[in-house]
């Protein structure tokens, strides 16, 4: 209805009907950059596909109607049988159903499957966050399976099945299946090695019972899952499917579902096991070992995830500032914002380029490659995990009072922003990792110095961080209670050094001054004079 008090002027138009992938310069140069020629045309034309879907209208309303109506936990039938389900609003089962089906579970065994994977992960992250969770732990079990043929065999097809298969049956009646993870409880929290729940041996080989609890279980409408408990022999990895195959349900209690800061369309549950069927996932007593590599696939999928974030803040602000005006001109255009502007768009950068280093890695046959994931993405998982959450504020501040309205989608990008910072080990298990690593795998640190040193000689203040760096080195004993400080700097002599060797120069400049030369303040928009603003807030901008 028109109303005769005024008229409708100087509001943004929504951010709504683009290729969300093509419109990321940074993201699109990394997948040409780190696919081999063959696969470009392919992977371009699919990601293309996913970001004009992640761009619609449509997508962007079921992510808002996802987290509008949370997972509903049903303990019981109406006769009083335990059935222990949870139920989605069908916006879940559209985004989850896309992310299958554009092959966002199915990296292991195509060509360039990381980088091209981890490109669509960033994407479709920037429509909803919360189903990321089941897509990201149904990739990342395929490794810790292949300890175990026999079960890689059986489950692997179908955890890289680009067919979502809802509901729960048993696995030879499915065309595709999702996988969860339960590590810890409540007495040991990230110290999985006081878990308590017992796993007892039964008549058949690689079978157990276990008798237990999981104080954070995401996404238990999953069809299997694995967990740690305590066998005869030590802390142990096992599959926990949720059908037997017998069609039967295994002992899977949900107790009730967490009410979380954020990631709200995600169910993350309580539950217990009572004589719960499980199969031995690898040696008794090398749980961690076992389950340690869906850990670190798990972990890439945080910094992806902090990437996905901070380009679709970054990508608000910047569109919301080149449609409005204020004091005479267009807020893009002002001296004091550009500089906010570009600050927000660096650090956007800088995670996107690093994620993608590391998912080009995970395609590599290269030892080196192999031995720079040990210590690259814990360090990855600390830093850019902690800077999404002042990044994402700071965005959402350059909207005014519209941006702190849900209207905007701004506060739902917020109040995500911690969650990958927490899930798969937080700062201090991070950098803590960072330490042994660098205490006990030689060959890490040599791959990480190899690696950064790809730069040296590009930047004076590329290579004054890289002293600096290496100074902090060569005192591990003492190294434990600086295990943050030394994490951050590593991180950002890391990004430094692929931004000098791939981005465009004025990045590059603005990074190195700022990030590792020091002339940077405490705040976003407290980048020095002298730096070509225009250009990186150009570059940053979406084009439609």
């Amino acid at each position: 209805m028109a109303t005769s008090t005024h008229t409708v002027t100087n509001q943004p138009p929504p951010l709504v009907g683009y290729d969300v992938f093509a419109a990321d310069r940074a993201l699109a140069e990394a997948v040409e950059r780190h696919l081999p020629p063959e696969l470009l045309d392919t992977a371009r034309e699919e990601l293309s596909q996913l970001g004009r879907a992640a761009g619609s209208a449509q997508a962007q309303q079921w992510g808002v109607q996802a987290n509008e109506n949370p997972p509903v936990l049903r303990t019981h039938d109406r006769y009083g049988n335990r059935i222990d389900e949870v139920d989605f609003h069908p916006a879940w089962h559209r985004l989850l159903g896309k992310a299958v089906t554009s092959g966002l579970t199915n990296a292991w065994g195509r060509p360039g499957g990381h980088v091209r994977r981890g490109a669509g992960f960033l994407v479709w992250s920037q429509v909803e966050a919360g189903h990321g969770c089941p897509v990201s732990m149904t990739h990342a079990a395929v490794p810790a399976l292949r300890t175990d043929p026999a079960l890689a065999d059986v489950w692997e097809p179908l955890l890289t099945s680009q067919v979502y298969d809802q509901g729960l049956r048993p696995p030879a009646r499915k065309t595709g299946v999702l996988f969860g993870m339960g590590m810890t409880e409540k007495q040991g929290g990230s110290d999985v090695r006081a878990n308590t729940t017992r796993a007892v041996p039964l008549a058949a080989a690689g079978e157990y019972a276990l008798t237990g609890h999981k104080w954070f279980c995401s996404a238990p409408m999953s069809d299997g899952f694995l967990v740690l408990a305590q066998a005869p022999g030590g802390l142990t990895c096992f599959l926990v499917p949720r059908v037997l195959d017998d069609g039967s349900r295994n002992v899977f209690a949900i107790q009730r579902l967490k009410d979380k800061l954020g990631n709200r369309s995600n169910a993350s549950s309580e539950v217990e096991f009572d004589a719960t069927w499980a199969r031995r996932v690898g040696d008794e007593g090398r749980g961690v070992r076992t389950i340690i590599e869906m850990v670190a696939a798990t972990r890439l999928d945080c910094v992806l995830g902090s990437a996905a974030l901070m380009r679709q803040a970054v990508a608000q602000a910047v569109h919301h500032a080149a449609h409005r005006s204020a004091f005479g001109g267009l807020l893009i255009d002002k001296p004091l914002m550009r500089n906010v502007l570009a600050d927000l768009a660096l650090e956007s950068e800088a995670a996107t380029v690093l994620a993608m280093r590391l998912a080009a890695a995970y395609d590599s046959d290269g030892e080196a490659d192999r031995a720079l994931l040990r210590l690259a993405v814990p360090t990855a998982k600390y830093w850019v995990t902690k800077r999404c959450t002042p990044m994402t504020a700071e965005a959402l501040e350059c909207l005014g009072g519209n941006g702190y309205v849900e209207e905007s989608g701004m506060p739902r990008l917020l109040r995500e922003s911690p969650l990958n910072s927490i899930w798969e080990g937080s700062g201090n298990v991070q950098a803590l990792d960072v330490v042994r690593a660098l205490q006990r795998e030689p060959r890490a640190l040599d791959a990480f110095l190899q690696e950064v040193g790809r730069a040296r000689g590009a930047d004076h203040r590329l290579d004054g961080a890289i002293k600096a760096m290496l100074t902090e080195l060569a005192d591990l004993e003492t190294v434990e209670v600086r295990a943050r400080r030394l994490v951050e700097r590593m991180a950002l002599v890391l990004q430094g050094s692929l931004l000098v060797r791939w981005a465009p120069p004025e990045v590059a400049d603005a990074f190195c001054a700022s990030r590792l030369g020091g002339d940077w303040g405490a705040a976003f928009g407290t980048l020095p004079h002298g730096l070509d603003l225009a250009a990186v807030v150009e570059r940053a901008r979406v084009e439609r």
